[in-house]
């Protein structure tokens, strides 16, 4: 059985595995930032939604095994269709994507006859393909400052992005009323001013999704990219987003000294990723994203509005 072979091998015997099946299938692994620690070092790129949307674009291979959530697979998939995108995780969901369907997409803009839809890439294929420009957390500004029209821009499925996008524009966004359960719930204020006052000399990183109680004492709003460029040039930080980020940064610098807002801000899809998980992917190509192909197209228009531009 597949699961009693890959479970007689331990971690480094896994890893010498997935290095050679990846060879031998002239495969690429690409990681999310919130992957656990050992994901995202056996990866060949790591990187932010916009990040790895952009590589999935451009990266020629057979197969990528993308170790994130479904909605980041099924990106790459429609970026991508020379590929096959495996999804190592398949129950590897994003609740916040799950806050809206293409139904209650198409009743929202009904009530706003003529206005745009930007929406945030953590979303399924089918309200993509009901928008017309995507954005991640580190280009929303430039997005919706791209947008020309004297109508209500609606943002969707983030309202915690969606509004701190419209307070950095000017613009008038009407945001959805979703949001991420980690960066919702995850931190308190009371957090805050305990690791403020313990660590006095630390700059707070906050990342846009949170609830704007805690982006309010933020000194950087970023994106997780950014935090990474950030944390290059930089020796002491409180940062406000997944733990997984913040202790890939501690596996990269140690010398330095970073630590969560809150230990308690896991995202439970993003760990469902092993390194077993991606021996089965590799191994026995499961599981193989596909979008259907007129959803994709519509999909990409939106998609590729947002690529062009971050060039």
């Amino acid at each position: 059985m597949v699961t009693q072979e890959s479970e007689k091998m331990n971690k480094d015997e896994l890893i010498q595995e997935i290095k050679s099946l990846k060879k031998d299938k002239d495969a690429l692994i690409l990681a999310h930032n919130y992957q656990i620690v050992e994901v995202q070092e056996i990866a060949d790129y790591r990187g932010d939604s916009l990040q790895l949307a952009m590589l999935a674009s451009e990266l020629k291979a057979p197969k990528i095994v993308f170790c994130g959530v479904k909605f980041m697979a099924e990106t790459a998939a429609i970026l991508n269709p020379e590929s096959t995108i495996l999804l190592p995780a398949m129950d590897a969901g994003c609740p916040m994507a799950d806050m809206i369907d293409e139904n209650q997409l198409k009743a929202f803009k009904q009530n706003y006859p003529g206005s745009p839809v930007v929406c945030y890439v953590n979303s399924s294929v089918e309200v993509k393909a009901e928008s017309d420009i995507c954005c991640t957390s580190s280009n929303a500004v430039k997005v919706i400052n791209s947008i020309n029209t004297d109508k209500p821009i609606l943002f969707v499925p983030d309202r915690n992005l969606g509004s701190w996008a419209a307070k950095q524009t000017g613009k008038n966004v009407i945001p959805w009323d979703g949001y991420c359960l980690v960066h919702q719930w995850g931190f308190t204020e009371e957090d805050v001013r305990s690791l403020k006052s313990k660590y006095p000399s630390h700059k707070l990183l906050v990342h846009p999704e949170c609830d704007p109680t805690i982006v309010k004492y933020a000194d950087f709003v970023m994106s997780t990219g950014g935090m990474i460029n950030w944390m290059k040039e930089n020796d002491k930080a409180i940062i406000a987003t997944e733990i997984g980020l913040v202790e890939y940064l501690q596996h990269i610098h140690p010398e330095k000294s970073i630590i969560p807002l809150s230990n308690k801000a896991i995202c439970k899809n993003m760990k469902k990723t092993t390194l077993e998980h991606i021996y089965k992917a590799l191994k026995y190509d499961q599981y193989a994203i596909e979008v259907k192909t007129d959803i994709a197209q519509k999909a990409k228009i939106a998609i590729d509005r947002m690529l062009e531009l971050s060039k």
